[in-house]
């Protein structure tokens, strides 16, 4: 009798034991096909990368300036409209998306070094008047990193501003310089030497763009799956999508200087080359060799329109100096 009790719990412990293995295997299951669709469903939702061209400044202020009010409205579409991706910790789904998180902060880099020119040159009365406070404000808060959270453990354990409250407040700023500027109450020189200087800044950051891809076309072993090239990849095209929106709008600020001089059907042509290269959106971005028959290299491509956009912005700036 002895021995049939002690059958009966032993056996009944090796049920219970699987019963409880299974169970824990279900549960772990669920939750990892749980995490699974939220960060798949997650990042479905979030990720956005608008290279729209048909763009329109719906923060346009009456008598101020059609490039800032572009600014502007790159600032908040990528800040608010859209879910701002560089700063997200990893238990957010759009920690998935690495080419959202470059094509938004290579268009945040575009707004930084117009905004640099604008507090410089465009803002001021030959370099000679103060430097306008709204201007430099917003300039400063551009250059703030993407990718701080609300807590930057590499600086300090306290809570930090993160990224997007830097950016709201440069756009804030910049609203306000427009509306002073549409009151006359601050500078827009719309002069022939400003628009040369802001080319010139712009063809040289396509220039060092263009050198960022050309090493590592040049270092790299051509591969058809590589983690890394569409880092660059989409990093470029958010530069070229925010130049091409920013000097479409230059264009309508600086429109007496462009037809004086008879260069609007060589704006246009540079527009379009700037258009090619911004709207490239291949599903998979491939690094093979430059001449390879059947795979192509989209940094290559790329980059072959970004060079001859930036070479018909030196031919502009070349008859501006004429």
């Amino acid at each position: 009798m002895k021995l049939d009790i002690e059958y009966f719990i032993k056996k009944w412990h090796t049920a219970s034991i699987t019963s409880f293995i299974k169970l824990s295997s279900n549960y772990l299951i669920s939750i990892f096909v749980v995490i699974l669709l939220y960060y798949l469903i997650g990042a479905c939702v979030i990720n956005d990368i608008e290279d729209d061209i048909e763009f329109s400044s719906i923060n346009q202020t009456k008598g101020g300036s059609y490039a800032v009010s572009a600014t502007v409205t790159l600032i908040n579409r990528e800040v608010d409209t859209h879910f701002w991706t560089p700063n997200d910790p990893f238990f957010y789904p759009s920690a998935l998306l690495d080419n959202m998180l470059n094509y938004q902060q290579g268009i945040i880099y575009a707004l930084s070094r117009f905004t640099i020119e604008m507090a410089e040159q465009i803002g001021r009365t030959r370099g000679s008047s103060e430097v306008d406070a709204d201007l430099d404000k917003a300039a400063g808060l551009l250059k703030y990193p993407g990718n701080v959270w609300i807590f930057d453990l590499s600086t300090s354990f306290l809570p930090t501003p993160p990224s997007e409250t830097q950016y709201r407040a440069a756009s804030k700023a910049l609203r306000s310089y427009n509306s002073r500027l549409a009151s006359s109450k601050a500078i827009f020189e719309r002069r022939s030497d400003n628009l040369i200087s802001t080319l010139d800044r712009i063809a040289g950051d396509l220039g060092s763009a263009s050198a960022t891809s050309d090493k590592y076309i040049t270092n790299s072993h051509p591969l058809l799956v590589d983690t890394k090239v569409d880092d660059i990849f989409y990093g470029v095209k958010g530069r070229l999508h925010g130049y091409y929106v920013l000097l479409h709008e230059l264009g309508r600020d600086f429109n007496k200087v462009i037809n004086d001089r008879q260069l609007m059907p060589a704006w246009e042509q540079m527009m379009k080359s700037l258009n090619q290269a911004s709207i490239l959106r291949p599903i998979v971005v491939m690094n093979n060799s430059p001449d390879s028959i059947y795979f192509p290299n989209h940094l290559a491509v790329q980059g072959f329109y970004l060079l001859r956009a930036r070479t018909q912005l030196r031919e502009i700036t070349n008859i501006l100096m004429k």
